[in-house]
This record gives structure tokens, sequence and C-alpha cells, in this order.
């Protein structure tokens, strides 16, 4: 899994916090994903002012659409 943060998303502290958020909700969401598969997430702006819970949410919801996860 990596992580990508532009400089567009604020300074290293803010940065930082989004990588921790996206980090956190793909926790929550691993158990659930099929193995065999190489994961890029992009922070956005709106990603530092989220929650992780909020943020794992989204990403099951994208993560099912891809066809990724288990049944």
């Amino acid at each position: 899994m990596g992580i990508t943060t532009s400089k567009k998303i604020g300074n290293a502290v803010e940065r930082n916090r989004a990588r921790r958020i996206i980090r956190a909700a793909f926790r929550d969401n691993l158990p659930d994903i099929k193995g065999g598969y190489d994961f890029v997430f992009v922070a956005r702006t709106r990603t530092k002012f989220l929650k992780s819970t909020d943020v794992s949410v989204i990403m099951a919801k994208h993560l099912a659409k891809a066809g990724v996860k288990k049944k």
C-alpha cells in the first residue's frame, strides 16, 4: 500500500495527518480485502479535515466497486 500527498494538502504536519487517516482507514478495511493487490491512495485537500472512520466508509465503497473486497 502506498500513500501520496502533495504540497497542495498543506504543510508537513497536515500531510502526515492525511497519511495517518488513510493508513487507519486501510487498516479497518484490511480484513475484507482479497490478497494479491497493490494499492496507491492519493490524499486530497479535504482528507485532513475528515476522521478515519469517515474515510474508512468511503474507502470500503470504492474497494467494493473495484471488486477487491471479499464477499
